[in-house]
Order: structure tokens, then C-alpha cells, then sequence
């Protein structure tokens, strides 16, 4: 498996956020590369209150959190799933905190709860105890100040829950790694014509493994192509853009643009 990824896809106005907080992706431990995209670390200290923004990806996360409000000093751990986020999440930071999260490929978070569908997250965020069988111990992964202690916290945590394995999980994974990488697919029915699957039979597998239908899957990186390439090119052709991701014309794009972030695709020029 690769390292994780260098780019910012999905993070609205990722410059400005990453001056104001500390955030790192880390490997997993080998036996959990299958199943994860990688770990995500945020640390922060704020004088004042901060919202981020975020075009979720096709993804369910898990997400270890501590806030300490400002000069109150409170403090407040917990442990949550986020299921796939349909539109643009936001999130307020202040005062001090740190979050410990863990991104699951599309497709890999079932072999960890193979209970229920991973439809049953999506739009979703519920305390982790109520879905994996093995509760997390907030303290456990955010208390160390080292950080690679961090990571091997959760590492422990993760391996401890045993993820299933599961041959249709695998194919979930490949399927929207396709989805992701191959440009050439643009529809639906491409995608499961490539993959030997009647549509019916993919949108199944995408329901019950990934959580949100392929259609939704191939718009969402689409987007994320957009948006960063909004954001680091001040020349972008914005027709010939709309006509490599597969949309029938630019208007097309920028209503799918505007739909998902709030503003068109010119908001984020470079400053």
C-alpha cells in the first residue's frame, strides 16, 4: 500500500487552516493498510474561535477528540463514527484540543462492524461504542504527548477489534479505488461494466460496503479534483476542466461546484 497521500483534497481553503492548526497523516500499523487510508492528527491552540470546512470523501472515519474551552479550561474527551458526510461539514475550533482520526478506505470499514451496512452511518455521527465491538479508550490514544505513542495507540485499539475478512469488502475497496483513479469513468454503468456487475448489483455492494452509491462516489472525486484545482491554479480552464471530469458542459460543474462547497469554483482563486 502507499504512503499516505501529500494533497489536500477536500479541504476548503487548506493554506489558512494549516496556519492555524498542527495536522499530520501517519501510517497504520502493515495488517491495518488494507483496510485504512491513514491517521490524521490535529492539534490546536486558538485565541479565537475558527470554523474548518471539509468536502467529506467516500469514507467512514473514526474520531478520537478533546476540546478545553478556552478560559474555562473544561475539558471533554469521547470517541464517535463518523459516517460519509453528504455535503460540506464544518467544524468550530477553539481554545486547545486535539483529534486522533483514523479515514477507512470506501469499503473497508464493514470487516471492523460487519453488523449492519455501512448505509446505516452515512449523514451520520455516533459514539463508537454503540457500533465497534471493542470500546475505545479516548484517554488511551490522546493523553500521550508522543506522537508516535499516539499512533501505536491506535494502532493496538484497531488490530484489537479483528476486522473480518471479507472477499466483497475487497472488491468494495477496488472498485472505488477505480473509481478514484480512472478518469476514463464517467458513468455508472461504465463502472460496472468494467467490473463485470450489472449496475443493480453495484449500487448493492456500494450500499452495504462503502455507504453511498457509486454515482455519488465518482461525482465526490470530481468535485475534490475541482475544488483543488481551484484552489492552485488561478488560470484554470474551467471547460476543458468540466469536460475531463466527465460533466456535459462548465455550467454543469460549477452548479455540482456550488452545490457541494456553497460558492463557485472562482471563490478560491489563489491569493
Amino acid at each position: 500500500m502507499a504512503a499516505p497521500r501529500p494533497d489536500t483534497r477536500g479541504i476548503v481553503d487548506a493554506p489558512e487552516l494549516f496556519t492555524r492548526v498542527r495536522f499530520r497523516r501517519r501510517e497504520p500499523a502493515p495488517a491495518l493498510r488494507p483496510y485504512l487510508e491513514h491517521y490524521w492528527l490535529i492539534d490546536w491552540d486558538l485565541r479565537r474561535p475558527y470554523v474548518t470546512h471539509v468536502v467529506p470523501h467516500p469514507s467512514v472515519n473514526l474520531v478520537l477528540q478533546r476540546y478545553e474551552s478556552g478560559d474555562e479550561g473544561k475539558r471533554a474527551g469521547f470517541a464517535e463514527i463518523s459516517g460519509i458526510g453528504p455535503g460540506l461539514f464544518a467544524q468550530k475550533l477553539e481554545g486547545r484540543g486535539r483529534v486522533c482520526g483514523v479515514q477507512f478506505r470506501p469499503g473497508g470499514f464493514r470487516p471492523f462492524a460487519p453488523g449492519k451496512p455501512v448505509s446505516e452511518w452515512t449523514g451520520r455521527r455516533v459514539p463508537a461504542d454503540q457500533v465497534l465491538s471493542v470500546r475505545p479508550s479516548p484517554a488511551d490514544v490522546l493523553d500521550p504527548r508522543d506522537e508516535d505513542a499516539r499512533v501505536a495507540a491506535l494502532d493496538r485499539y484497531l488490530l484489537s477489534l479483528r476486522p473480518h475478512a471479507d472477499p466483497l469488502a475487497d472488491r468494495a475497496m477496488a472498485v472505488a479505488e477505480r473509481a478514484r483513479t480512472d478518469r476514463s469513468l464517467r458513468r455508472v454503468g461504465q463502472l460496472a461494466r468494467t467490473e463485470g456487475l450489472s449496475p443493480r448489483s453495484l449500487q448493492r455492494l456500494f450500499s452495504t460496503y462503502v455507504g453511498v452509491g457509486p454515482k455519488w462516489v465518482i461525482l465526490r472525486y470530481r468535485i475534490h479534483e475541482a475544488l483543488e484545482r481551484a484552489e492552485s491554479d488561478p488560470e484554470t480552464d474551467w471547460a476543458a476542466l468540466a469536460a475531463d471530469l466527465g460533466y456535459s458542459d462548465q455550467a454543469h460543474l460549477v452548479r455540482d461546484f456550488t452545490a457541494t462547497v456553497g460558492v463557485p469554483p472562482t471563490a478560491f482563486a489563489p491569493r
